[in-house]
């Protein structure tokens, strides 16, 4: 059995069942997300975007090597590159497509080096010659971890960098709650086929029979923990199979499978973050018109 049968065979096996959002981003979902985007609802993007292109060349000049977690099409990279002329350029991601893509773009910036891993296997993968290198955690893929495995995912992140090295990282922040709802359930349907694509894909590549039509996206603000969730609930009693999991799933009418959270952050947290992993702020930038912070931190 494979680690995506595995990973749905114990998620669905919960009471509160639930699957890893990293199985959202198969080539189908990468394509819907890339969407997601450029919607008017989410301005997470376009914020991180005005923000590397204003303060890109406010970074450090001494890096010889970029690194980037989930590095995608490299859209967002472009103006890092173009402001730090790196010699080497080390994009991790999972998406052999998204690497090919990102190497396309963005080839003629640096040495475009991929490595198609995941995040900490990736990072042990990228070469060092004994030069400072900059790690790009850009985005707010962080806010998909929790607190306590967010606090262990950077100190192993820091554990594997040297004093001198850096992480530029982004962080959404908390905003009106219909703001952020809005962006996690936009009006068109979008992030609902994002969403449900996760069944197809489970019925696709591990041999399930999800009736997609009967579950329904939804998006939840925890406010407590301060993060949207997104659900699939389901909208009768329906029973799934999923053969290479071997596992078969019982729901009653409104259960929902938890797929996704999204943390959202106050600026003052974020320093006591990075302390707590290792890192010092040196600079943090906030976008006025979506409030998203880009954050530059050093290795203690």
């Amino acid at each position: 059995m494979n680690e995506f049968a595995c990973d749905v065979r114990n998620g669905l096996s919960k009471p509160q069942k639930e699957l890893p959002s990293k199985y959202l981003y198969d080539e189908l979902g990468s394509a819907l997300f890339d969407a997601i985007t450029v919607l008017p609802e989410y301005g997470l993007t376009r914020a991180d975007q005005r923000l590397l292109e204003t303060h890109a060349a406010d970074l450090p000049r001494e890096f010889c090597a970029v690194a980037e977690f989930g590095s995608g099409s490299g859209r967002k990279t472009r103006a890092v590159l173009e402001a730090l002329s790196p010699q080497r350029y080390y994009p991790i991601d999972l998406s052999a497509r998204a690497l090919e893509n990102c190497s396309n773009a963005l080839a003629g910036l640096a040495r475009v080096e991929p490595v198609e891993a995941t995040y900490l296997n990736g990072l042990d993968r990228v070469p060092r010659n004994g030069e400072p290198v900059l790690l790009l955690f850009l985005g707010s893929t962080i806010g998909n971890f929790d607190a306590r495995c967010r606090g262990d995912f950077l100190r192993q992140v820091r554990s594997r960098l040297r004093t001198g090295d850096a992480m530029l990282i982004g962080f959404d922040l908390v905003k009106p709650v219909e703001q952020m709802l809005e962006a996690y359930d936009d009006p068109t349907g979008v992030t609902a086929s994002f969403n449900l694509n996760l069944l197809g894909r489970i019925n696709r590549e591990l041999g399930g029979d999800f009736d997609q039509r009967a579950f329904a996206h939804e998006a939840r603000y925890d406010p407590e923990a301060r993060r949207i969730e997104m659900h699939l609930r389901s909208l009768r009693d329906q029973v799934a199979s999923i053969r290479d999991a071997a596992v078969e799933c019982r729901f009653r009418a409104g259960e929902s499978i938890w797929t996704e959270s999204s943390h959202k952050f106050q600026p003052e947290e974020i320093c006591e973050i990075a302390r707590a992993a290792g890192f010092e702020i040196e600079a943090q930038w906030v976008d006025e018109q979506w409030p998203f912070a880009e954050s530059f931190w050093r290795a203690a």
